[in-house]
């Protein structure tokens, strides 16, 4: 991996910050650290990072947050990018707060280094995977000149008129394109669920046998005919994105 990943460690024990420190020094990963010893500090630094190992525990002050506090307002934040973030609790009673506000995993105190290891494999992992596909991108000819636009902020495309429709996270664009020439050009991370709608899996939040559910809220119609082929093509798209 060329890029480095960017690791806040936030715990008001030096100690324990700095035991941490050590352990992703020794994963095989290009991480650029840094610590902070309050939510208040990390919220005035005003930095985006990859992942957080955060102390649910930690003091609150000034602004009052512990750590949990703290998780929760990053998840409220408005970012370009939500962080990965991994609890450090020394109170296994504090598991079901944790994934309350979506985190990969937690930590119990005394830390221990192999389960650390594993941990965070898998976090730097999502991290690579996530960055691999934001650099994937669509190159369409649109107003007179070519655009690229990235896979992941595509919802889905429908075919319409001859034309296609991009549904993305900041507007829709219509443009000419054929649906078949697309389709088989995105294979793999793209599925045809009807003859007029090519979806994005990255982006399925559920689906029954009529219907597929996005993440931007659209319910679209799902073929009868592609039922079968669509629910074997998210599986193996599921499968491979874990790995």
């Amino acid at each position: 991996m060329t890029d480095t990943v960017k690791i806040a460690v936030c715990d008001d024990e030096k100690n324990i910050r700095s035991y941490l420190v050590s352990l992703i020094k020794k994963q095989a990963r290009e991480c650029s650290i840094t610590e902070y010893a309050s939510a208040d500090v990390y919220l005035s630094d005003g930095k985006e990072y990859d992942l957080i190992f955060l102390d649910i525990e930690m003091d609150g002050s000034g602004a009052g947050l512990n750590g949990m506090g703290l998780a929760r307002h990053i998840r409220g934040m408005e970012a370009q990018k939500q962080p990965i973030i991994i609890f450090v609790t020394g109170y296994e009673k504090y598991v079901y707060d944790a994934f309350d506000v979506g985190a990969f995993q937690y930590l119990v105190k005394p830390v221990d280094e192999q389960k650390f290891a594993e941990v965070f494999g898998r976090a730097a992992g999502q991290i690579v995977s996530e960055a691999e596909q934001r650099k994937k991108k669509l190159v369409i000819q649109y107003g007179g000149e070519g655009k690229a636009i990235p896979l992941n902020d595509i919802y889905y495309m429908e075919s319409r008129n001859h034309n296609i429709i991009l549904y993305l996270k900041d507007g829709n664009i219509e443009y000419y394109a054929k649906i078949g020439d697309l389709e088989e050009e995105l294979a793999g991370q793209f599925y045809r669920i009807h003859r007029g709608y090519l979806i994005n899996l990255f982006h399925v939040e559920g689906y029954d046998k009529t219907e597929v559910r996005m993440a931007n809220g659209d319910k679209l119609l799902l073929s009868r005919y592609k039922y079968d082929g669509f629910v074997q093509a998210y599986m193996d798209y599921i499968s491979e994105e874990s790995l």
